[in-house]
């Protein structure tokens, strides 16, 4: 069980210190899955390099394992879709044209469908017995998933996000958090894109005048070391 005393502040953070409580707290793993991150699922199928998203999973699998030490909530996403796609509207459907689209059938089974091995999150930080997994329909964490009365439900107001990509699934979670009430830290070397350009932008539109969405950490060891003082 998570300590409800233990306070944790974090001093390398932009725009500035960063304190949360550990029982108050919930770490978020964003789609690290298959299709995402490995050779031939969806990132790929678009064209995109994925070497630079497999290179952030070491970063997060030291900050899961002392997370998990310390008993802290862990909260683990998946973007996906029924096999009939009856939840996919046809402007997200048709991403992927002319090459592979949601749905279609790829190395790792029928593209970001739940069930097939590409929606599933990889080995390396698949999900332990006790531990959220959201399925969710769109971009966002938040929107179709009841996540918010769960955690409402569990008393967490500060949430710490890593995962993919930074500038799509990472940010649109973490907006909709901070529109909920929810404080939020971004680590740097848990999150990635295919795009470099697009991660330091993202990060630069978060933290702007004061924190406008969130905080960013420039890296989790400060915070590895933190819970395992």
């Amino acid at each position: 069980m998570t300590s409800t005393r233990r306070v944790i502040e974090l001093k390398h953070v932009r725009p500035g210190p960063f304190k949360l409580a550990l029982a108050q707290t919930a770490l978020v793993i964003i789609d690290m899955q298959r299709d995402f991150v490995e050779p031939g699922g969806f990132g790929e199928a678009l064209g995109n390099d994925v070497t630079p998203l497999l290179g952030i999973v070491p970063a997060i699998a030291d900050l899961l394992s002392a997370w998990r030490k310390q008993g802290g909530l862990t909260i683990h996403t998946r973007e996906g879709h029924p096999p009939d796609l009856s939840d996919c509207p046809p402007s997200k459907l048709m991403r992927g044209a002319p090459s592979k689209r949601i749905g279609d059938d790829g190395p790792m089974g029928r593209i970001l469908i739940q069930g097939e091995a590409g929606h599933s999150i990889i080995e390396a930080l698949a999900p332990h017995a006790g531990e959220w997994v959201i399925d969710k329909p769109g971009k966002g964490m938040f929107w179709n998933t009841g996540l918010h009365e769960r955690l409402q439900a569990q008393g967490i107001t500060h949430l710490l996000f890593t995962g993919v990509t930074t500038e799509v699934c990472v940010q649109t979670s973490m907006r909709e958090a901070n529109d909920r009430g929810y404080e939020c830290l971004l680590l740097n070397d848990c999150t990635e894109s295919y795009f470099p350009d697009f991660k330091a932008s993202t990060i630069e539109m978060l933290c702007a005048q004061g924190g406008i969405v969130g905080w960013a950490a420039h890296d989790s060891r400060e915070l590895v070391r933190a819970l395992a003082q």
